[in-house]
């Protein structure tokens, strides 16, 4: 049976592995979709060797840029964002080759458009990893400047939560990229000055554990647009589907 899978360390709750089983069900696709916990990518070329059915697989934390090595090709936007999320796997014969990809990219460009209206043109990222990276990439080529908010600023393209408040005026979009806020610490927050918050802010987070998060919930009580990473992350699968099984994604 053509295999699928996720590779990272630790995993834990997948949302990949349910969301694929669930999608071979009802679509009554003949794939499996499996985990494989990883600590160290050297193992790597081993388990393509164990797996001759594996086609494709995503990459979780923390080998999104470990991943790249191994790689034959990578697509323009994994090559500018220098991580990779999603891999191709194109076997001859006994050999195989390695194509990477940037699906968050993907699926954080259809979930923002769905949410945010014409117009705005400035933004401020929260948390300067692995995830903003694909963030700030996609903001640019939608147009939209980005200014990364971090705890330890080191460019004057970064500033400390300490500085947001006069920004607030025109960077009327704010997302997300840290772990805060994510179950079981349901309670964390990013620490940026929500008293400056208006109806006119769009807070987008990439957290959808759970499905409304503190961030969301202190935008909101001072009138702020929110939406969650529930639609990026179906976008994000999708997307990986489809290179996987056409070779394309839009």
């Amino acid at each position: 049976m053509v295999q699928y899978g996720l590779i990272g360390y630790p995993l834990g709750h997948s949302f990949s592995k349910k969301y694929f089983t669930e999608k071979f069900e009802i679509e009554k696709i003949q794939a499996e979709y499996r985990n494989f916990e990883i600590e160290n990518l050297d193992v790597l070329p081993d388990l393509l060797e164990k797996h001759p059915d594996l086609r494709g697989f995503n990459v979780t934390i923390p080998h999104k840029q470990h991943i790249l090595p191994f790689l034959a090709k990578q697509s323009e936007e994994a090559l500018a964002i220098g991580a990779v999320n999603c891999v191709k796997i194109e076997r001859h014969a006994s050999n195989y080759q390695l194509i990477g990809y940037n699906t968050d990219t993907y699926g954080f460009r259809k979930a923002l458009l769905n949410f945010i209206p014409p117009g705005i043109k400035y933004s401020l990222v929260l948390g300067n990893g692995g995830a903003a990276k694909a963030i700030r990439y996609t903001l640019h080529q939608l147009g939209i400047t980005s200014l990364t908010v971090t705890r330890t600023p080191r460019s004057g393209q970064e500033i400390g939560y300490t500085e947001v408040a006069p920004y607030l005026a025109d960077h009327l979009l704010l997302v997300n990229t840290t772990p805060l806020g994510t179950w079981p610490n349901i309670a964390d927050f990013p620490p940026i000055p929500y008293e400056y918050l208006t109806p006119r802010h769009y807070l987008f987070d990439l957290v959808y554990n759970p499905e409304n998060t503190a961030f969301m919930k202190r935008g909101a009580a001072a009138g702020a647009h929110v939406c969650n990473g529930w639609g990026m992350l179906i976008g994000q699968a999708e997307a990986g589907w489809k290179i996987w099984t056409t070779d394309l994604a839009e």
